[in-house]
């Protein structure tokens, strides 16, 4: 397994140490990984033709080998068409002739012409047409692509062994190959929080895939339990914000036998469980996770909302579902969560949680990481601790094109990926902003820059987009829709 872990990563070592040129032509792939079968993943001549000739975008979609057009449903956005998809992948990108599965996907089409953006949220995906930022701004196309071991792209059975970073990109390379035959502007990858992670991935070990990356809020973490993030915590917001944090934690752990049962019964009344983990182990990770999410999701001024020591029962569950939700550790959201609480178990990793005020409050000390959450062992599955410090390495030395955002007090900013202007890629982190931060958020400044960097790599520039026609900001169902995805974001989004 741990031979399996690295392989995909063998060859972006190769490409830091000697160039991509210099790995030979096979460096293009991670090793073990072959091209996707030209049969299999580029749309014959005939689907090109068709769309010179302004044949319905339908009939090209239908021409794409191993691509089902599903359904197409309908947009609020006038001149777009909203597709469902599913495209045909193998489990395992290194033995195509094996076991296959379905990926889900949705289309939004504007012109062949236009720019695409290549969106993945790292998780499920919604069928709701909404638009990214990137493709609201870029008036461009949009491809959503369900990350496998998610929802219906899930193999059968599910071999945990093949989600790993090199085969989630080898189908992020595949369904490129596939459409870059129809839709021949530029390509724009994007994601928040997994789905940055995953845009960033794909990046590094298929770097021609797409022109540009604008990855969002997305952690670059060591370990399954990286101390780093303590730090942060312990400087985000004010002194007397983070006080009352302990202060409720400590209170909250103290009346545990109190607050187990009118948390379980809260729970019951929204028709979730708490069986994988046990009550008491969920209201104690429950607690250990108060002060992280309060600052991925809240601002300062949402610290008086945190109940005082004493405060009544209710209040204080009531607090934990506003601030947490009881579904955190339900049985539903573990079930759901399991590939991610794996991918950060063995690849991805996750943070630390700060346990020194706690001291004899704990029944389950240092318990609280990817492996208590994941309903198998994973002792056959240790931590590649080489995949992550050679991403990171690649995107710092070779990223070229790469919008990075992140919030001020986002404590995944903990991690954040480092770029270089030289390599005409930037970084920005939204003042008091958190795990909703967007390139609209940034400062004037910033934002001018950004967007003059998305609008040139796109090729699209601004006085060319206005007379298009500029796009119109995100609705509200949109935003609302964006920022439900990014609640999924690692470890809850």
């Amino acid at each position: 397994m741990q031979k399996l872990i690295r392989r995909p990563f063998i060859a972006l070592g190769c490409a830091l140490a000697l160039g991509l040129q210099a790995c030979g032509g096979a460096a293009a792939f991670p090793e073990g990984e072959a091209p996707p079968p030209e049969a299999a993943a580029v749309a014959p001549v005939e689907a090109r033709a068709a769309l010179d000739g302004e044949t319905d975008i339908l009939v090209a979609l239908r021409s794409i080998p191993g691509l089902t057009v599903v359904s197409e449903g309908t947009t609020p956005q006038p001149g777009w068409r909203f597709f469902i998809l599913s495209y045909d992948q193998p489990v395992d990108h290194r033995h195509p002739e094996g076991a296959r599965f379905q990926q889900r996907l949705t289309l939004l089409h504007r012109s062949t012409q236009r720019p695409m953006v290549l969106a993945s949220t790292g998780y499920g995906i919604s069928t709701f047409p909404g638009r990214t930022e990137p493709t609201w701004l870029l008036d461009a196309n949009q491809l959503l692509v369900e990350h496998r071991f998610f929802g219906p792209s899930t193999p059968v059975p599910a071999t945990w062994e093949h989600l790993t970073l090199g085969q989630a990109a080898a189908d992020h390379h595949r369904i490129v190959t596939a459409f870059k035959t129809l839709y021949t502007g530029k390509w724009v990858g994007t994601g928040a929080s997994k789905g940055g992670m995953t845009s960033i991935y794909h990046r590094a070990l298929y770097p021609n895939d797409v022109d540009a990356t604008v990855a969002y809020v997305a952690p670059n973490s060591f370990g399954p339990q990286d101390p780093r993030y303590i730090q942060f915590l312990s400087r985000v917001g004010d002194a007397a914000c983070r006080e009352r944090i302990r202060d409720f934690q400590r209170d909250a752990l103290t009346r545990r036998a109190e607050l187990v049962p009118h948390m379980v019964l809260a729970a019951a009344a929204q028709g979730l469980s708490y069986d994988f983990l046990g009550a008491d182990k969920t209201f104690e990770f429950s607690i250990l996770e108060l002060p992280f999410v309060f600052w991925q999701y809240s601002t300062a001024a949402e610290c008086s909302l945190i109940p005082t020591p004493g405060a009544p029962a209710d209040e204080v569950i009531a607090a934990l579902d506003s601030f947490l939700g009881l579904y955190s550790f339900s049985d539903g959201s573990i079930d759901y969560y399991a590939p991610y609480y794996f991918q950060a178990g063995t690849q991805l990793g996750s943070y630390r949680s700060d346990e020194r005020h706690l001291h004899g409050l704990l029944h389950y000390p240092r318990q609280y990481a990817p492996a208590s959450l994941v309903p198998f062992s994973l002792e056959p599955y240790p931590f590649d601790h080489l995949a992550m410090p050679l991403i990171a390495a690649w995107v710092k030395t070779r990223g070229e094109r790469i919008l990075l955002v992140y919030g001020e007090n986002d404590p995944w900013s903990t991690n954040a990926f480092d770029v270089r202007e030289r390599n005409d890629s930037f970084r920005f982190f939204m003042p008091g902003g958190n795990h909703g931060s967007f390139i609209s958020g940034l400062p004037e400044a910033d934002y001018a820059l950004a967007l003059e960097r998305l609008t040139t790599w796109a090729g699209v520039s601004a006085p060319g987009l206005a007379s298009h026609g500029a796009p119109a900001p995100l609705s509200a169902e949109e935003r609302a829709e964006l920022l439900r995805e990014r609640r999924r974001g690692p470890p809850r989004e």
